[in-house]
């Protein structure tokens, strides 16, 4: 069993969260380009130095990673063809887990260099957009005439939790979504409402979203709606309990007729939009529910069901507070809000407003007082 180890670097660059090996981006090149000498020209690296670290990890591993003959393009052995899945497996179920870290480690730094930068804690549902926000108030001086930096620090989990971590005190914010309006007596209701309590919590806009079926290029089976899910016979992928998708999935079975029980694949799970597209994507799985954004990353086909609210909520004691005033800011400028309407699926909701939860969400009514 080999172990892993982990590094960072800092840097002034925005860059994406990635935690990768050398030789995966050695193994790749070779692969693609068919020799050591075309990968290494790819990489900006000499054939010498790529020929070696490829010997000296096949002397580490104690498996050959490549196959070369005279006259052919060189390939991947089976063992090497294993550690490129394996990467793509891990990159694709980790991703949101990568980027908490990474976000909690520059909210460390921020407070070292940047002591009057503003830090903000945000639990929340995972969500492509929120990493965009993220890296979008990170570059204050791209936007702000005041210049005034916000770190938003997040911690990516289901639905429930990230409204559970607000109201214990571990975050200032939580992100959750709903099917848009939704009726009392539904499953949302039934999962939120007693988790949230109207003159407390206060709702923030933040954006509409489109949630569908993620199915392999072409479509291959046909799948337009749930009921010809269940009447294929094809292979879905669920999303874990407590998380805003299997409460939109519920939902819809239920509003369709469909017992949870009975709907293939429905205990077959994965902890991210990202990680049930690589599912489909590798043929592991013919469909799951998911956003738009996901599905296309992937080289997949996508098949909207519906359109939902993806929500921002906090106490109302904490608008007051600078990093809620700057995150509001960010949210009502209109450089953010045409960055949000250029990703697949997405467009602002009342971005930045705040906005009263009775009228957000019509779950509770109270007597008229007389």
């Amino acid at each position: 069993m080999h172990r892993l180890q982990f590094h960072y670097t800092l840097s002034r660059q925005s860059s994406p969260a990635l935690v990768r090996n050398p030789l995966i981006d050695l193994l790749q090149a070779v692969s693609t380009h068919g020799s050591i000498s075309a990968g290494a020209r790819a990489l900006g690296l000499s054939y010498r130095h790529v020929w070696g670290e490829l010997k000296r990890w096949e002397l580490e591993l104690g498996n050959e990673l490549l196959i070369w003959e005279k006259g052919q393009s060189a390939r991947l052995t089976e063992f090497g063809a294993k550690l490129m899945w394996a990467e793509g497996q891990a990159q694709a179920r980790l991703a949101p887990q990568i980027e908490a870290l990474r976000s909690a480690l520059e909210r460390a730094f921020a407070v070292a260099f940047d002591p009057q930068a503003h830090v903000a804690m945000l639990y929340a549902s995972h969500d492509h957009a929120l990493g965009a926000l993220r890296e979008f108030a990170l570059a204050a001086d791209a936007w702000s005439a005041s210049h005034t930096r916000l770190h938003l620090d997040m911690r990516f989990s289901g639905s429930v939790d990230a409204i559970r971590a607000l109201n214990e005190g571990r975050c200032v914010m939580a992100g959750f979504h709903t099917l848009q309006n939704p009726l009392q007596g539904s499953v949302a209701e039934k999962i939120y409402k007693p988790l949230l309590k109207p003159g407390l919590h206060k709702i923030i806009g933040f954006a509409t979203r489109t949630q569908g079926l993620m199915v392999a290029a072409g479509n291959p089976l046909q799948l337009r709606t749930l009921q010809d899910v269940q009447s294929s016979g094809a292979r879905f992928i669920n999303r874990p309990l407590g998380t805003g998708t299997r409460v939109v999935l519920d939902e819809l079975l239920a509003q369709a007729g469909l017992p949870a029980a009975q709907f293939p694949g429905y205990e077959y799970t994965e902890p991210s939009h990202t990680a049930v597209a690589h599912a489909i994507a590798s043929g592991a799985a013919d469909v799951g529910l998911g956003i738009e954004v996901a599905a296309r990353a992937h080289g997949l086909d996508f098949v909207p069901l519906l359109e939902e609210s993806y929500h921002l909520v906090c106490l109302k004691s904490a608008l007051d507070d600078p990093a809620m005033v700057a995150l509001m800011d960010v949210l009502k400028s209109p450089a953010w809000q045409a960055q949000l309407a250029a990703l697949p699926g997405y467009r602002p909701w009342r971005s930045g407003e705040v906005q009263s939860l009775r009228k957000v969400l019509p779950w509770w009514s109270f007597p008229r007082k007389t």
